[in-house]
């Protein structure tokens, strides 16, 4: 028995291990796109635009092109876009069919994907549409499989799936790499058959490593999965949740806690069983974290878009220069794994410690979450202030700010609805979020036409506004602040209600 117990600690390890690995070198390679569009200039994609742009300079033709720059927008806007408003039917299939079905989904759309990038070339430059927009929905799949590892460690929770996010950010850096091979003169079509060929990796750990349906959370006694010993104990998602009343109230007779406190827990389990899809999403919680997420997600996204002309912009035209700010770009995406866990932690920081008297473990969550957003959204606008300035050495400030907020953003964003909806409903409302804040992200590609249009290349009055908006997102933590405040109020007058009626008696 001690040894199926040391074998289950080393498969948890080695998911959790793996996962990372994939997180971390496939699973968020599309936002390296500023990168890889370097290296398609280079080799000739869309040039044949320039030839009839009229505003295009003959000379700087490679850097210099606004119908070329606007098309490889094109493509990370429609990759981008698709990358999240798939995340719908993503979560869907995710609760419904389970995570190995999710995951051969998402490898297959990996696999085609950088199989057409492979057998891509400058004739036949479309190909990149489909591609890109693979690659990224591939990558997703991948991403929102491997989130539920933390449910693992449940005293880590929050931590584990903002490093997963994190990553998946500094997975970006691949790109990096491709480019950087691609200057010492290796070709396109071998680097990413090689990544075609890790797909290997991916299906053995999917088989070896990975659930067939999902993590539960909490997790069960001596719960294990894929390869094991003796008989495993593979309770899925809906099992537990059909547990959780019984299991609540065994708990209640071996705690310490005082008799309104045991009370809330069981309402509060009883009432997670029992909510609704729809109610969640017609809370105020989902409304004002959707809309949080969206504004920062939109200004991201113009930002990595339009990376590559900016910079053109700001060095005059020097590839050379475009080059340095590119890698270094790139080398700062990296850093998205180290700077994720930090978030994790402020909201894992409660776990262990005594609660407020009548306390939930749920108002403790959102408690800790209150200061992750506020921190986000700070980054958000400190990073939105800096890209708006056209000076090109504060763009390395920019770069640390961007990579800092990322990795913050979309590990709180998970953290946060796995910590306030329930579990059995994680992929479907993961899944909607993203595929609505998705819808505001098509706006990357008007603003972009703006910019190269009616303001001549210059993103300032653009850049002015986004950063306005970004005041917006500050009312999320004020209403997670509000509602924890009036929850802490509400529980100190039951308790003074219920001292006065014991002192009556």
């Amino acid at each position: 028995m001690k040894g199926c117990e040391v074998n289950t600690r080393l498969l948890y390890r080695l998911t959790l291990v793996s996962g990372m690995l994939e997180c971390l070198l496939f699973a968020g390679v599309v936002f390296g796109y500023a990168s890889l569009v370097f290296v398609l200039k280079e080799d000739g994609y869309f040039s044949e635009m320039c030839a009839h742009d009229p505003n295009s300079n003959i000379s700087l033709m490679e850097t210099d092109c606004p119908s070329q720059d606007e098309q490889f927008s094109l493509v990370f806007t429609i990759a981008s876009f698709l990358n999240n408003f798939l995340n719908l039917v993503n979560g869907f299939l995710f609760d419904r069919f389970g995570t190995m079905a999710t995951r051969m989904l998402g490898i297959c759309l990996y696999t085609t994907g950088t199989l057409l990038v492979a057998f891509s070339d400058a004739a036949f430059a479309l190909m990149l549409f489909p591609a890109l927009s693979c690659i990224a929905v591939g990558g997703i799949l991948l991403l929102l499989t491997n989130m539920q590892v933390g449910n693992l460690f449940s005293a880590h929770r929050s931590t584990i799936i903002t490093l997963y996010n994190g990553a998946f950010d500094s997975s970006s850096a691949v790109f990096l790499i491709i480019k950087v091979l691609h200057e010492q003169g290796v070709p396109l079509r071998p680097t990413f058959l090689a990544m075609s060929l890790c797909s290997i990796f991916h299906v053995a750990r999917t088989f070896l490593l990975m659930p067939r349906t999902h993590i539960p959370y909490p997790l069960p006694q001596s719960y294990t999965y894929g390869v094991n010993c003796g008989k495993a104990n593979t309770y899925n998602v809906e099992q537990i949740e059909r547990m959780r009343e019984t299991t609540v109230t065994l708990s209640q007779d071996s705690r310490g806690k005082d008799d309104s406190t045991r009370v809330d827990e069981a309402k509060l389990q009883k009432t997670q069983e029992e909510r609704s899809f729809r109610s969640c999403v017609r809370s105020w919680f989902f409304l004002w974290h959707l809309l949080w997420l969206s504004i920062m997600q939109l200004r991201h996204y113009l930002f990595i878009g339009t990376l590559n002309s900016t910079l053109s912009r700001l060095a005059r035209n020097d590839p050379s220069l475009v080059s340095r700010y590119t890698n270094a770009f790139a080398m700062t995406q990296l850093c998205g794994v180290l700077c994720a866990p930090w978030n994790g932690l402020i909201l894992d920081r409660h776990k262990g410690k005594p609660r407020s008297l009548g306390e939930t473990e749920q108002d403790a969550d959102l408690r800790s979450s209150c200061l992750s957003l506020f921190l986000t959204s700070l980054q958000c606008l400190l990073f939105s202030v800096c890209a708006s300035i056209p000076i090109l050495p504060l763009q390395y400030l920019t770069f640390i700010l961007q990579v800092l907020n990322r990795s913050f953003l979309y590990g709180g964003n998970a953290a946060f609805i796995s910590i306030t909806f329930p579990s059995s409903h994680f992929g479907k409302l993961y899944g909607l979020v993203m595929s609505l804040s998705a819808i505001l992200s098509l706006l990357q590609y008007p603003l972009f036409a703006l910019i190269k249009g009616p303001l001549h290349g210059d993103p300032f009055h653009v850049d002015i506004a986004l950063t306005l908006l970004t005041l917006v997102v500050f009312i999320h933590p004020l209403h997670i602040f509000i509602h924890s405040k009036r929850r802490a109020q509400s529980r100190k007058n039951k308790a003074d209600d219920s001292d006065s009626s014991e002192a009556k008696l």
